[in-house]
């Protein structure tokens, strides 16, 4: 099945230097999907910061390659990329990030979390987990400490491998969809997707995986505790991405110890997409 292409990404900088995998995920997306990158700074009322702040666009793509030494912004328009840089002062953060998220609707969110658990993940008022809950765009999280996909010194584009976990609620359509829209956008020739069920392979449900040439697919079926499958499945395949329906918590439970997919998020070693997913 196909999907429209990806032609706007948003991210959220916090201009420390484990955002910069982050960064580098969001422009290379951007860049191949000849769209539009918005960069937002958050900042409270009292803190003081400058437009070179920001995440280095030029730099970053003369570094790959993408743009000659000395480029100018024309030479970047000229690639096929538009960059927006937002700074707001004061609020909340996750409800700025929300509030562009609701205004400019852009086809993929990419966040860097810090993969906390327990205490420390309250106590340091976890921002991306209510974003994605609360969001209604596709959500990329890339771990801080984790290499993730795309290779920073050289922008290359390293997925190979892609775990998308399937249920019947939700349905993971929309998942594998995303899968391949964000494949596709990246200009990947061989992807393999993995399809894991985790129950009895009778309640697995029916899909409609790509055709693309170059792509291959199985489905594998498990039984046991469905957080702890996901991970070891992701590590056994070595998989470069995990992608996920998403739906809003259910139960006060949820609440407390976050869902299925937000532990997910928590405990992968690779970048996780997030997708929601209505009803």
């Amino acid at each position: 099945m196909k999907t429209s292409p990806i032609q706007s990404v948003f991210h959220p900088s916090d201009f420390s230097e484990g955002d910069q995998h982050a960064f580098e995920h969001a422009l290379r997306i951007a860049l191949a999907a000849h769209g539009k990158l918005s960069l937002l700074h958050v900042t409270d009322s009292s803190a003081e910061s400058e437009w070179t702040d920001f995440p280095r666009v030029r730099q970053t793509l003369e570094a790959w390659g993408a743009l000659p030494r000395g480029a100018s912004r024309d030479d970047v328009t000229a690639a096929g990329l538009r960059v927006h840089k937002l700074r707001r002062r004061g609020g909340s953060v996750a409800e700025e990030i929300l509030s562009h998220v609701s205004e400019d609707r852009p086809d993929i969110v990419v966040l860097a979390t810090h993969q906390r658990s327990g205490v420390g993940r309250w106590l340091h008022h976890a921002l991306a987990e209510p974003i994605a809950r609360a969001g209604h765009a596709d959500t990329l999280f890339v771990p801080r400490r984790v290499l993730g996909f795309i290779r920073g010194d050289t922008g290359r584009v390293v997925l190979e491998t892609i775990l998308v976990p399937v249920d019947r609620v939700p349905h993971p359509q929309s998942a594998l969809d995303a899968a391949a829209r964000l494949a596709r956008a990246l200009g990947c020739p061989a992807v393999h997707f993995i399809l894991l069920h985790v129950g009895p392979e009778s309640d697995a449900p029916r899909l409609q995986p790509p055709t693309d040439a170059g792509w291959t697919w199985e489905t594998q079926s498990w039984e046991g505790p469905v957080v702890e499958h996901i991970l070891e499945s992701a590590e056994a395949c070595n998989a470069d991405l995990i992608v996920m329906a998403k739906r809003g918590q259910r139960s006060l439970l949820d609440a407390l110890r976050g869902s299925t997919t937000e532990r997910v998020v928590r405990g992968a070693r690779c970048p996780v997409l997030v997708v929601p997913v209505d009803g």
